[in-house]
């Protein structure tokens, strides 16, 4: 079997079999409600993001021409009209207002749309998904009088949708955000915030959250309240921040992120200290499962240029397709997508338990989740950033080059490592959920030991290292807890042996249900991840042909 189509050629949703498998396995009357829809943004995804990303990367970047001071803070920022359209055009399908208005579809539905737009463009992905942030905080967590007069902008899906921004980071924290020196100084019923935010993205936003502390305000995270900043103040006047400059970045070159300096701007206050930095932690929480997302789309779109390029190239007399050693490295591309594809599938599913309306969350729900969140932030974005490299290798020379999207590819993944908290951050939390009082070891141990003992008979066996793994886990919890100056020495190995247990896990679960329907295609994939990640082993080599693995063919157990 061949498929040597350009992405172009292609509809992301339609032609994806593992993503509608695993989608419906997950939320099987969402899957079924919503195919029309996500079929067409497929469509959309390839047919309109994916050329105007490439024109807006290689020919149209953002810059900032001279405006007048006073004037619009947005009146400098200038981006090119196929971004501009495209940007639009995302929130118009839905990849905000799904999820709020009066019958609001699951967070699952638009996380899944940020896959597929990811694939193409993670340029747009970045601001639609700061924008999701920003409604979620005003309908969930700001008081009714914000909620009521700034959500439904930011909702609209008719293509005049408001956008987003979230204004956390700071020359001098960086990560440290409580460490934030922008003031916020009350005026009547509002605040006048003044500072530098150093890192923000989708400069030219319509409305932003920002941390800031206000006077009298301790140091520290316990002192920084989270306020709303528009662009426009209520009565019609530019507000008083200004792009000082553009970042010159090593990818998503189409998304304008800024330094914007705030003199005196006006805010309304959403929540004040010390809620004011759990508030933007939940919109960073949010912001990190759309990463997750954007890092399986990424490795989806590696796995189709690798694979595309093998099956119509031939070097030494034949395909390249057919050489082992290149079937390897589509295997292993493969194995790890299906890994993370299922990883985020599993974190949405968790936060909108979490996210339920009118609902409080369990603790161990809570820390279920953000498990989740940082094992899979890390694996996932990891892994985008080799899947990208590989596919440059089976190119070649020219997967190097600007001519083909595996450069841009690459150099676009980079950034998801680093968004909404690097590796070390991910390494932290995931320490203060395993050895302290949520107790997440067990919720660990819990959750996936329900789905080991739920393996059918076969497929017990590739199931006993990843138990062995989570003793080793909950051993090394313990000793945290009596050894705390232990913790920083042994976090990545721990974020390391978490993702490889969820993801072990979570790909033997759907080997389960595949074997039910009499396809061993799945149990193939998992017991080559339990191989490579947890005993370090060479695979033994598929039986027959590479193909019906790698096109996603049934294949009999």
């Amino acid at each position: 079997m061949r498929d040597s189509r350009d992405f172009r050629e292609r509809n992301a949703f339609s032609d994806d079999a593992y993503l509608q498998s695993s989608l419906a396995g997950t939320a099987r009357d969402l899957a079924a409600r919503q195919r029309a829809r996500l079929a067409a943004f497929g469509q959309w995804v390839a047919q309109e993001a994916e050329p105007a990303a490439a024109y807006s990367d290689q020919e149209a970047p953002p810059c900032l021409i001279q405006a007048l001071e006073g004037g619009d803070p947005a009146a400098r920022l200038v981006v090119n009209p196929r971004y501009g359209a495209i940007h639009r055009e995302a929130y118009r399908h839905g990849m905000v207002g799904l999820n709020h208005g009066a019958e609001p579809e699951p967070f699952l539905l638009t996380f899944t749309m940020g896959y597929l737009l990811s694939q193409a463009d993670i340029s747009v992905h970045c601001p639609v998904t700061l924008t999701g942030a920003v409604a979620l905080v005003l309908d969930r967590l700001a008081p009714p009088e914000l909620r009521a007069r700034w959500l439904e902008p930011l909702t609209r899906m008719d293509g005049t949708a408001w956008t987003g921004g979230t204004w956390a980071t700071e020359k001098e924290g960086g990560s440290d955000i409580g460490a934030s020196t922008t003031r916020a100084r009350q005026t009547g019923g509002a605040f006048a915030l003044s500072g530098l935010k150093f890192f923000c993205s989708n400069a030219g936003s319509d409305v932003a959250i920002a941390t800031a502390r206000p006077e009298g305000a301790p140091p520290g995270s316990v002192g920084l309240g989270l306020y709303l900043v528009p662009r426009i103040k209520p009565d019609g006047a530019p507000n008083s921040y200004r792009i000082q400059r553009l970042k010159e970045k090593l990818g998503t070159r189409g998304l304008p992120t800024g330094e914007i300096e705030l003199t005196e701007a006006y805010a309304e206050e959403v929540a004040p200290p010390p809620r004011g930095f759990k508030l933007m932690i939940e919109a960073l929480e949010f912001s990190r499962v759309h990463n997750i997302f954007a890092a399986a789309g990424a490795q989806r779109r590696a796995f189709i240029e690798a694979l595309g390029h093998a099956s119509r190239r031939t070097a030494f007399g034949a395909p390249i397709l057919s050489y082992p050693m290149v079937q390897a490295t589509l295997l292993d591309l493969q194995m790890e997508l299906e890994a993370s594809l299922l990883l985020a599938l599993a974190t949405a599913r968790s936060f909108d338990q979490v996210w339920q309306r009118d609902r409080a969350p369990k603790d161990e729900e809570r820390a279920w989740l953000r498990l989740l969140v940082a094992a899979a932030k890390y694996r996932t974005a990891d892994q985008a950033v080799r899947a990208a490299s590989s596919a440059i290798e089976i190119l070649g020379g020219i997967g190097y080059t600007e001519e083909y999207a595996t450069a841009r590819l690459l150099r676009d993944a980079q950034v998801l490592t680093v968004w909404e908290g690097t590796a070390n951050i991910q390494a932290l939390e995931l320490l203060r959920i395993l050895a302290g009082p949520a107790q997440g070891a067990s919720v660990l141990s819990g959750q996936v030991s329900a789905i080991l003992d739920a393996l059918p008979d076969d497929m017990q066996d590739p199931a006993g290292p990843v138990r062995q793994l989570l003793d080793r886990i909950g051993s090394a919890a313990t000793e945290l807890r009596s050894n705390p100056q232990r913790a920083q020495h042994m976090a990545k190995r721990l974020l390391d042996d978490t993702a490889d247990a969820l993801s072990s896990a979570l790909l033997l679960e759907q080997a389960g249900h595949d074997l039910a329907a009499g396809d061993g295609r799945a149990a193939m994939v998992a017991r080559r991840y339990v191989a490579r990640r947890l005993l370090h082993a060479e695979p033994e080599p598929e039986p027959g042909p590479a193909e019906p693995m790698l096109f996603y063919q049934p294949i009999a157990p």
